[in-house]
């Protein structure tokens, strides 16, 4: 259902109907986003930008996951310890620590370490 949403808002944006095609890209876009079917989310957002539609703030389900290694460098973060701490318990320098992090922030949506506890949940 949701591919028929996303394909007739594809085609009416074609047609230059740009308000009757965001109605449809929406409703695609909200039901690929619950599905977590990130590949047809994308390309529904990009249609609805093409529709001269402003981009929102991304959402975490569409947002990119963690790699392992960012995941475990966030977690460690979060527990409060350093860069050089992290590094040396993984075996990695303090600059490729300060990388994982910077990855996982902007992945995470956030933009520093006291907000990791926010959005990493202790397992």
């Amino acid at each position: 259902m949701a591919r028929a949403h996303l394909v007739y808002g594809e085609w009416l944006r074609r047609e230059r109907r740009r308000i009757e095609a965001r109605e449809q890209l929406r409703i695609a876009e909200e039901m690929f986003v619950g599905m977590t079917a990130t590949a047809f989310a994308w390309r529904t957002r990009n249609e609805l930008l093409a529709t001269g539609e402003r981009a929102r703030r991304r959402t975490i389900y569409m947002q990119e996951p963690l790699t392992p290694q960012e995941q475990q460098v966030a977690h460690l973060a979060r527990d409060g310890r350093s860069n050089q701490e992290i590094g040396g318990q993984l075996f990695i320098s303090p600059k490729t620590v300060e990388y994982h992090l910077h990855k996982a922030f902007t992945k995470l949506g956030i933009k520093s370490r006291h907000q990791l506890e926010r959005v990493l949940h202790r397992d």
